[in-house]
């Protein structure tokens, strides 16, 4: 039988559903060997960073930031980046999630459902600040900032693999669902929970449910899916503080019968892993590295910047443009009509393309109410045809390419026409590393003198880029670094 400290007992002879036992032994007690892991785990860390401290210029974000109410300040508690905030950690959690999520410019994956496994950065820095800075106060050794890298890897394989073969989108629910389970393992055991902690935990972040995706379509899209990271990240860190404080557990949460996850939301459907957790996913972990932008638009945008040359002056000769695209981006960001915010703008793959055609760039400030005014963007979206081509939609799916591919031609009013414009793996993708890190390095500089003086973004800039040095670096050091 298994107990909780809080005197509640599990039902005598049952076992934990089976993949909450593999995600709890995964975190837990496997080894990370990958060393290609941990430099591009590295490269993870600076680029949510460097976006949560470029978020911090959009008031819409900031007036989410901050204590939960005025006042509820937590002194020796988690840091907030590019902020004075310091916080406890589900509140923290919160502010870092949101911060680095904001944009839709921290890193991507891909498969059957979608996400942003940096996402869970917001409740690994939060709590790995809490726990060393409450260390140090009682004379114990902290976490390092290798800890964090070992921890950021765990989570991203934890949320990608189960995205391979499990669609939360096609049953109507957010991927952030999976952002919870990864972080509340993960902090479950930065806390020093028990294997048993561990399921108690997870089962209670299963249990949770989803949210609905209807944030993130139209005629919804709005800008909670900029902070549904964060509330998701905030809320594993209440669980796993539940759960290390005795909370019970419940053994069957996803296959009871009736009243499981899997029959109440996945109508039946039950959950599998499409290959055991190792590092595979942060190996291939997509970047942002060119644009603030949806990542199924992302080769667009290199194809529309690619035509901006030739079209940049034919604009009002333009017929008509063919966007030769793949299913995920069809589903998810081909817009008509209206649009009524920048959430809503950054998932348009037409107005990506439009603004890449008149403005030879695409910036978070293009998706801002004054450049949107602009009547060249909407003439330009009407003259779009989006088609899907099924051999861009296999290659998408396919393990072994995990292509992102987009294509466009122009037609201009006098007969001629552009050349098509191809890219089927963008900039951030791993057929890329040794062209995008070196972007990803300059994107973080840039972010940092967003909030920092030049001085000291050198500095934060060379701590980052030493590996030797960071992985050696105490957590609550390196946070107090990021403090203003």
């Amino acid at each position: 039988m298994s107990s909780s400290r809080s005197g509640f007992s599990q039902t005598p002879a049952m076992k934990f559903d089976q993949l909450i036992l593999d995600i709890a032994d995964y975190t837990l007690n496997y080894e990370i060997e990958s060393e290609e892991a941990y430099r591009i785990a590295q490269h993870v860390l600076i680029d949510s960073i460097g976006t949560g401290l470029l978020a911090l210029r959009f008031p819409e974000c900031t007036k989410h930031l901050g204590p939960i109410v005025p006042g509820a300040v937590l002194p020796g508690g988690a840091r907030v980046p590019g902020t004075q905030f310091e916080l406890d950690p589900v509140q923290a959690a919160f502010n870092i999630g949101c911060m680095i999520r904001w944009l839709d410019y921290n890193d991507t994956w891909l498969a059957a459902e979608w996400g942003h496994p940096s996402d869970n950065l917001g409740s690994i820095l939060a709590t790995a600040d809490y726990i060393s800075r409450r260390r140090v106060s009682e004379g114990k050794d902290p976490l390092s900032m290798k800890d964090v890298l070992t921890m950021t890897i765990k989570a991203h394989e934890i949320q990608g693999v189960l995205a391979l073969e499990n669609s939360l989108n096609r049953v109507g629910l957010d991927h952030v669902h999976f952002v919870k389970i990864a972080s509340t393992a993960i902090v479950t055991a930065m806390l020093g929970g028990s294997q048993e902690e561990l399921h108690n935990a997870l089962s209670n972040a299963w249990i949770d449910g989803a949210s609905l995706r209807t944030y993130r379509h139209a005629p919804n899209t709005g800008s909670r899916k900029s902070w549904a990271a964060g509330d998701a990240t905030s809320r594993a860190v209440r669980l796993a503080l539940m759960a290390v404080g005795g909370e019970m557990g419940y053994a069957s949460a996803l296959s009871a019968k009736n009243w499981g996850f899997q029959d109440v939301l996945l109508k039946g459907r039950e959950l599998t892993l499409g290959r055991p957790f190792g590092s595979y996913v942060m190996e291939n972990i997509l970047f942002k590295i060119s644009f603030p932008a949806e990542f199924h638009a992302q080769t667009a945008v290199e194809c529309a910047l690619e035509l901006y040359p030739e079209v940049k002056n034919r604009l009002d000769e333009i017929r008509e443009i063919k966007l030769t695209t793949h299913q995920s981006a069809i589903r998810i960001i081909d817009k008509k009509g209206p649009l009524h915010n920048p959430a809503d703008r950054d998932h348009c793959l037409q107005y990506m393309v439009a603004i890449g055609l008149i403005f030879g760039t695409l910036i978070a400030e293009h998706y801002e109410d004054e450049v949107a005014m602009d009547p060249r963007i909407d003439a330009l979206r009407e003259k779009m045809v989006v088609v899907e081509d099924e051999q861009f939609s296999q290659d998408y799916l396919d393990p072994e390419k995990r292509s992102i591919a987009n294509s466009i031609q122009i037609y201009f009013k006098d007969g001629t026409k552009t050349d098509k414009a191809v890219r089927e793996y963008p900039v951030g993708h791993r057929r890329r590393r040794d062209e995008g890190l070196p972007k990803v390095v300059q994107k973080y500089e840039a972010n940092l003198l967003t909030r920092f003086p030049r001085n000291k973004a050198s500095e934060i800039l060379k701590l980052s880029m030493d590996y030797e040095r960071l992985t050696r670096t105490p957590v609550h050091e390196f946070m107090s670094h990021l403090v203003i």
